[in-house]
């Protein structure tokens, strides 16, 4: 603390200014705080996956819905009557497609020893191959000294402990969901006006103001874009699949277009089910390759035709990338994850977009 003495005689004394936290300018120092931080937020969503993962989703889903909460609003409706109807919306739908959904899926799980066993017949054709590698494995283990016995240990856990431990997970993570979808939606406008109260320059007012209805514009017309051709598919897979004969052809229609919101992992989960349809119903290789072949083409002039011209470029993301943040959410928050992961992916885009056009 150093000391000097002004013209009218009195002390002063300054105090040394804030050190800076060394190593601050070294860039390996820089580099390895931004990694720790970024393992914190992993480990913080893995952790917090019962609570943020029903949050997320519900942010997402009302994006959805709320355009429409809003337009209730504009002809006089109560806020939290709009926002109330938008959520026994949202249920309804689910518990039709639950319903819809349930009796053919019995139907085909009774079939599931028929296509197994059909299954098992086609692969009597490669039994040669599978000989041949069996061998192969058997000299190499034979080679590196090692039995070609494996033990295998299963815990006896029954169907019912595992009911008991994980139904209050997932009832409390519903109850979580439909909350915040309601509060979501019925606080929606109240949301921008807070992030704007958080800064009282009018230029930065101004430009967050643009910016949050950049990304909620984007955001909802993604998710309304998407689920329009989400159902469009699942009509065109509907009709396909009756003009093949295939029964239950609603069933497979519905499943395509749930399934489409997962990008690559649903339309691959879609093309196994219609592989195995193929074997309930095929007699000859080409008739049971047909029901997967016909789906993967309805789908790649989805993918490759009507979504990016439903769109537009401004909406289009690197597939790489798109790939990458599916495959993280996924391990990460499982289905949900999968559901999110490009919404997520869309506003961080967004963000960034901002952030440099103002720089």
């Amino acid at each position: 603390m150093t000391t000097h003495v002004d013209a009218t005689g009195d002390e002063k004394r300054h105090r040394p200014g804030p050190t800076a936290w060394p190593g601050s300018d070294d860039p390996v120092s820089r580099g390895a705080l931004l990694i720790l931080c970024v393992i914190a937020s992993v480990a913080a969503l893995d952790i917090g996956q019962v609570i943020l993962a029903p949050v997320c989703l519900s942010i997402v889903v009302g994006s959805i819905f709320g355009p429409a909460a809003d337009r209730l609003c504009r002809m006089g409706v109560p806020s939290w009557v709009s926002a109330a109807s938008m959520v026994i919306l949202f249920i309804m739908f689910i518990l039709t497609v639950g319903a819809a959904l349930m009796v053919p899926l019995s139907d085909w799980m009774d079939r599931l020893p028929l296509i197994w066993s059909r299954l098992q017949a086609q692969l009597m054709s490669w039994q040669g191959v599978f000989s041949s590698i069996g061998s192969l494995q058997e000299e190499l283990r034979n080679a590196m000294g090692r039995s070609g016995e494996v033990q295998v240990s299963v815990e006896d856990t029954s169907a019912v402990e595992s009911v008991f431990y994980f139904a209050p997970n997932f009832v409390a993570q519903v109850i979580l969901f439909l909350a915040s979808l309601y509060f979501f939606i019925l606080t929606r406008p109240y949301l921008h006006k807070s992030a704007l109260d958080l800064t009282s320059n009018q230029t930065n007012r101004d430009y967050m103001s643009n910016a949050l209805k950049k990304i909620g514009e984007r955001l909802s017309t993604y998710l309304f874009s998407i689920t329009l051709v989400n159902i469009a598919l699942g009509a065109a897979v509907t009709l396909a699949m009756w003009a093949l004969g295939v029964p239950s052809p609603p069933l497979w229609g519905m499943l395509a277009g749930l399934l489409n919101y997962v990008i690559y992992v649903g339309p691959a989960v879609m093309v196994v089910l219609m592989t195995c349809v193929g074997l309930a119903i095929g007699d000859t290789p080409l008739a049971i390759a047909t029901p997967p072949l016909v789906y993967l083409a309805l789908n790649l002039t989805e993918a490759q035709f009507i979504t990016p011209t439903v769109l537009g470029r401004t909406m289009t993301l690197n597939p790489f990338v798109v790939f990458l943040a599916i495959a993280f959410w996924i391990w990460l928050w499982g289905p949900v994850g999968g559901f999110v992961a490009v919404p997520i992916l869309l506003v961080v885009a967004t963000m960034i977009e901002i952030v440099l056009k103002k720089s």
